[in-house]
Formats: C-alpha cells, sequence, structure tokens
C-alpha cells in the first residue's frame, strides 16, 4: 500500500493591517464599556448597563481574537503537526460562549425589572448612547473587510454589530422615557438585545462546533466526492473516505483508492488525476490517498485504516 499528501496552505495578506485595526477597537470598546457602566449607573437605565455589559464582551472578544490570531500564525512543530490555525476557532467558540452567557444574564435582569421598574434619567442614557453608537460604528468599518474571510474576525464583528445594534435601541428607548415617561420601555428593549445575541450566536456556534467536531463542510457532498474520485480512469473504488476542515480556509480529505495491479505504473498519473480533481472541483488541496489492489476490508482489516 502506498500513501501520498498534498499540502496546500494558504496565507493571507493585510494581516498586520488587522492586527493593527483590532489594537484600535479594542481601545475604543475600552473606553465605550467605561462610559455605558458610569451611564447606566447614574441613569439608573438596565439596557445601557446591559449595553456595557455586552460592549465589555466585546472587548474581551476583540483581545481573544487578537491572541487568536497571533498563537494561529505559530509555525507547525512535533507536537502540532497540522500547526495552530484552528486556534482561530477556538477564539471564536471561546466569544460566542460568553456572549450565550451575557444573554442569558440579559434576559433574568430584565425579567426581574419587569416586575420592579425604576426611575430612569433619560438625558444621562441618551447621551452615553450616542457616544457608544460613535464608537460602535467606527470599530465595525475597521473589521468589516476582515470579517468577510475570517470566522474568528466575523465572531469580534458580529458583536461589535450587536452592539451598534442595542446602542441605536438604547437611544430610541432614552427619547421615549425623556417625552413619555414610559420606563418600561428599558426592560423591553433589554430583552430585545438578548433575543438578538442568542440568534446571532447559535449560527456562529453551529460553524464553529462543525469545525471542532471534523464534520465535512456544508458545501461538500461526501457521495458526490467518491462518485467523482471513482469516474476517474484506472479507479475501481474509493471507500474509507473523510471530508473535515482545519480551518475556515482549508478543507482536508483522505480516502483508500483501490486500482488493478497491473496499473502499478500508473499509480502517479492516476493521483495526480486525483488530486487536481479533488482541488478543482471541490476546492480540497490537502489529501491524502491510500493505493490498494483490493479493498482493504478482504485482508480482514475492520475497519480499514
Amino acid at each position: 500500500m502506498q500513501h501520498s499528501h498534498d499540502h496546500g496552505h494558504h496565507h493571507h495578506h493585510g494581516e498586520g493591517q488587522t492586527e493593527n485595526r483590532l489594537w484600535i477597537s479594542i481601545g475604543l470598546n475600552f473606553v465605550i464599556t467605561l462610559a455605558e457602566f458610569i451611564g447606566g449607573i447614574i441613569s439608573g437605565s438596565l439596557s445601557l448597563l446591559s449595553d456595557a455589559l455586552h460592549n465589555l464582551n466585546d472587548t474581551t472578544s476583540l483581545g481573544i481574537s487578537l491572541a487568536a490570531r497571533k498563537i494561529s500564525k505559530k509555525d507547525a512543530n512535533k507536537d502540532k503537526t497540522f500547526g495552530y490555525q484552528r486556534a482561530e476557532i477556538i477564539g471564536a467558540f471561546i466569544n460566542l460562549i460568553t456572549l450565550v452567557i451575557i444573554a442569558l444574564f440579559l434576559v433574568k435582569e430584565g425579567v426581574e425589572r419587569f416586575y420592579n421598574p425604576q426611575p430612569i434619567n433619560g438625558t444621562v442614557m441618551f447621551t452615553v448612547a450616542i457616544i457608544g453608537l460613535l464608537g460602535n460604528v467606527i470599530t465595525a468599518v475597521l473589521l468589516f473587510r476582515s470579517s468577510e474571510e475570517n470566522i474568528n474576525i466575523r465572531s469580534a464583528y458580529i458583536h461589535i454589530m450587536s452592539d451598534a445594534f442595542s446602542s441605536v435601541g438604547v437611544i430610541v428607548a432614552s427619547l421615549l422615557i425623556l417625552y413619555y415617561q414610559l420606563y418600561i420601555i428599558d426592560t423591553i428593549l433589554t430583552m430585545v438585545i438578548a433575543g438578538y445575541i442568542l440568534w446571532q450566536s447559535y449560527y456562529m456556534l453551529r460553524e464553529t462546533i462543525n469545525i471542532l467536531m471534523a464534520s465535512t463542510p456544508a458545501n461538500i457532498e461526501v457521495p458526490d466526492v467518491k462518485k467523482a474520485m471513482t469516474d476517474v480512469t484506472g479507479v475501481h473504488d474509493i471507500h474509507h473516505l473523510h471530508v473535515w476542515r482545519l480551518d475556515e480556509q482549508n478543507i482536508l480529505l483522505e480516502s483508500h483508492v483501490v486500482i488493478d495491479e497491473n496499473d502499478m505504473d500508473k499509480m502517479e498519473s492516476i493521483k495526480s488525476k486525483l488530486k487536481t480533481l479533488l482541488g478543482t472541483d471541490f476546492n480540497i488541496h490537502h489529501s491524502t490517498l491510500e493505493f490498494e489492489f483490493k479493498p482493504c476490508e478482504k485482508y480482514g482489516e475492520n475497519p480499514c485504516h
């Protein structure tokens, strides 16, 4: 039996620029968090304090994102033979879990405030919310481009966008409190913010868990890959086929390939065709192929390895 490996690692430009933007974003969010905590305590607004808690988590998430990016650049070694690319996925997972915990805390506080409403200073609430919104908009602009191609930065971007959304809500709520004394709107807004956070977190948590659990990418159907590989001239059977993601960019595959013993001299040609097929049709640039003349089950190997 013979094994062949194909390594296709992709490096993205502009990483230094992304890290600089992360540093600026961390500074902005820390200032916003302090302003909202102070403003929330002075005004008595639960939704403003909720926004401050959310923003504190934003600051933490940006720090985790920055640390994860730096770790993911470390070279592979004898202990981490695939390198540290999944550090960013783990960073995103931590961010999202903390976001869910905060959302559940906001729900609890909102329910308690519903039965025990408190007077709120709408002017302070409005002023601080405006400051928070401006900071979040600037941060979102800084992170937008990087968020399109990286789940770790995207999790941080979602933090910022959800906080900008909640800041707009706080501004509207403060105006209703100022002009109509609708204090209940503060509680309602807190519940809306929490619901939005939970909704956003669910979909991204599902994606990060799928990567960590080595699930087949959503855009790849294993039967289609098997059929395409089997259709290559000289290939009699494909089994022990596994497809998974190392991180967002790198899809990996391993498979046993059965060919005729008389085609041994064509093995390199068949391998080349398979790798070209996998790269062009399925964007799989790292494959491990084990060639056999009979399916391994016939040798009493169960399961095949």
